[in-house]
């Protein structure tokens, strides 16, 4: 473990502290890759520190809880490494203290490791690099730390100042090393807070639960919070309710640098918002701004050439909501536009089904279930439900939905060209002729453009060939040949007949 520490910052040092101040743990987000490790390391952590009657899983959308090492508390910020996640990851690291990038050291600087760098850069606030993956016979350590300098990077083996930390999620190594780097940069950051001060705090999460219903997930971060006080957002309000800790106990109060579960919301306040306290249920709804409405997707203009497939979209926590119609709108909509007319947390239900019905939407749940009762009610009047776990499934599964309801494309196939040489009978629309393959091949059946000179004068089919007075399914260039040929227009001696087909091929984005 390298033991320098880089330069900190003290935050408090100007303020007169009295008996309302307090030393808070530091709030940790954790980076990396989605392969990288992260939820692993996390998992050791939570198992080494926290009782195992007391451990959840660690679920993908934004989760929060505390450790205690040393008689002192460490929370963590576990944010989601897919891709997908991008704003979230980003509100993640403006809302910490300090950030451990976790990085593959048998894979080295991925493209979400270089974003999490992005983040945690704008968000100004000091860095630990664990170094995953150690015990493993194909990591590059070096390699690694050489990859994260091009990244701006320098750990301080390297002769910088970010300290880095071997790790083995598998084998425990380092567990301890990077929690000890993690206090000792939290002493020297001066994490000092007043109590008595305003409340305020950030919305990590908000779903919903069948039998409790709305419950937010948060972090304060100045004051203290009680069960009780009137609490606000720019888009929610509510009372709180309840209060619980990270394990869902039930708290009287919430200290800064505390995780907490909020029931009390009256509506789902959004994923990174700030919140605060209010003296009345009157000044809280007043600080609300009026809902957003999503006419961008309902007032669209549809081209002549366009369909529009219409969606609802019902996801576990809105943190998902928020990454679905984040990777929806990067899918191409230049044929068909998608229109989000409803969405919201929860499991799929017969309101879903009315919306849906109204306007032929297809019905898109992530990670949520679909009541027996609705199953069947959709089954029998023929609505679409798809389901998914992961959220590029998700996106593909749409993707291929896009494409199967699209209208097949027509495509012009160019055979070849044909010189005619004579004219043998006419009859009505019938022709018979003898000519000469210029260019590709001529198939039989095939249609063909009449051309005199560089005009074109119409179109017909070739309803026969024949070379050397047999019959035959094609002709080859330089061959010659007779043909039976059906069209409006009378072809003539010197006339150039351009052969081709017309192919259905399925249409794509």
């Amino acid at each position: 473990m390298e033991k320098t520490i880089q330069k900190p910052k003290s935050n408090n040092d100007s303020k007169k502290e009295g008996d309302s101040f307090i030393t808070r743990p530091p709030v940790v987000v954790v980076l990396g890759h989605v392969d990288s490790g992260k939820t692993s390391i996390l998992d050791a952590i939570r198992k080494t520190h926290i009782a195992d009657k007391e451990s959840g899983g660690i679920t993908q959308h934004i989760g929060a809880y505390q450790i205690e090492k040393d008689n002192k508390k460490v929370t963590f910020l576990d944010t989601p490494g897919h891709e997908a996640f991008s704003q979230m990851r980003s509100r993640g690291a403006k809302i910490a203290d300090i950030a451990i990038l976790v990085i593959d050291t048998c894979r080295g600087v991925e493209e979400q490791t270089k974003e999490a760098i992005s983040h945690i850069k704008k968000a100004e606030i000091p860095l630990v690099v664990a170094l995953n993956k150690v015990d493993r016979p194909e990591a590059n350590i070096e390699k690694t730390k050489g990859e994260l300098g091009k990244e701006g990077i320098l750990v301080e083996s390297m002769g910088g100042k970010v300290p880095s930390v071997e790790i083995s999620a598998k084998t425990g190594k380092g567990i301890e090393d990077i929690l000890e780097v993690i206090l000792l940069i939290a002493e020297m950051e001066n994490l000092r807070t007043d109590i008595s001060e305003s409340v305020k705090g950030t919305i990590i999460e908000s779903y919903l639960e069948s039998k409790t219903g709305l419950i937010s997930t948060a972090i304060v971060s100045e004051g203290t919070l009680r069960a009780g006080d009137i609490i606000g957002t720019q888009s929610a309000f509510g009372k709180v309710k309840n209060l619980e800790n990270f394990r869902g106990k039930l708290i009287e109060k919430a200290l800064p640098a505390d995780p907490v579960i909020i029931l009390g919301f009256e509506n789902s306040p959004k994923v990174g918002e700030s919140f605060q306290i209010f003296s009345s249920t009157e000044d809280a709804q007043n600080f609300v701004k009026p809902k957003e409405q999503r006419e961008k997707n309902k007032n669209i203009e549809v081209g002549p050439d366009q369909k529009v497939l219409n969606l609802v979209i019902k996801t576990d926590v809105l943190g998902s909501l928020e990454a679905i119609e984040g990777v929806l709108e990067e899918l191409p909509q230049g044929k068909i536009i998608l229109r989000i007319l409803g969405s919201g947390v929860g499991d799929i239900n017969e309101a879903d089904l009315k919306l849906s019905r109204s306007s032929r939407a297809l019905i898109l749940g992530f990670r949520v279930k679909i009541p027996q009762f609705t199953k069947t009610l959709a089954e029998r009047e023929k609505i679409k439900i798809m389901t998914f776990e992961i959220i590029y499934e998700l996106v593909e599964g749409v993707r291929k939905f896009m494409e199967k309801i699209m209208t097949p494309e027509t495509v012009k196939v160019n055979l070849g060209k044909i010189k005619i040489l004579a004219v043998f009978l006419n009859e009505k629309n019938r022709q018979i002729i003898g000519g000469k393959v210029a260019e590709g091949e001529i198939k039989k059946g095939a249609a063909v453009e009449v051309l005199r000179g560089e005009e074109f004068i119409g179109k017909g089919k070739l309803i026969n060939l024949q070379r050397n007075k047999k019959d035959a399914d094609k002709v080859q260039r330089g061959d010659e040949c007779g043909m039976l040929y059906e069209g409006d227009t009378k072809i003539e001696e010197g006339d150039i007949l351009a052969a081709f087909q017309e192919e259905t091929k399925k249409a794509e984005l």
